[in-house]
């Protein structure tokens, strides 16, 4: 029993260590995006690769709580107001994208051509959800924003994120899964 709690507890730090980490990052390069022009309030972002490697290698807690604090913290930081909605949004793509961590074998090193194909169906789908239900859903219900102007917005967000994650993401879980040795840097020292 004492073993199976020790185990927990390692697993915790990991854990907001990795929440922490990432919501850093994605917050250092909230900034770094190029303007969709056809579509109002709408960019390409690096920030979804982000979330989503964090997700795939910490799981879904750490894909949340990632989503949730990065997006908060960048929209308050460099906009001067929180856009919940798509906060919202960020957080629920990180529990998605989370939901198959063990499949994806990242952490252990094993992160092959059938893993990229899981982690990729899988942050196609969290981005669905994310962008073309649940935010433009909420920007109606939280904002009275028009319902055709957000669901031109979360189609692009999720066409945009994808593709930077298709790209982005599955490069980084490939160059993290290489160079993982089986002892994790955020274990305790002996």
């Amino acid at each position: 029993m004492n073993n199976l709690f020790s185990r927990r507890k390692g697993l915790a730090i990991k854990t907001i260590v990795a929440i922490g980490i990432g919501a850093a990052l994605v917050v250092a390069i909230y900034q770094v995006s190029i303007p969709v022009g056809f579509i109002p309030n709408t960019r390409l972002q690096f920030n979804a690769a982000i979330i989503a490697i964090i997700s795939a290698i910490f799981g879904p807690v750490a894909g949340l709580f990632t989503g949730l604090i990065s997006h908060t913290l960048g929209d308050a930081i460099f906009y001067g107001g929180v856009w919940w909605s798509w906060v919202i949004a960020d957080a629920v793509y990180g529990f998605l994208v989370g939901l198959t961590f063990k499949k994806l074998k990242i952490s252990e090193g094993g992160f092959a051509s059938k893993q990229a194909l899981i982690f990729n169906i899988n942050q196609f789908l969290a981005n669905a959800a994310a962008w073309i239900f649940v935010a433009p859903i909420l920007d109606i219900l939280i904002y009275a924003e028009p319902s055709d102007k957000v669901f031109a917005q979360g189609v692009t967000a999720f066409a945009v994120n994808g593709a930077v994650t298709l790209i982005v993401g599955t490069i980084l879980a490939f160059a993290y899964s290489k160079i993982r040795t089986g002892n994790s840097s955020l274990e305790k020292e002996a």
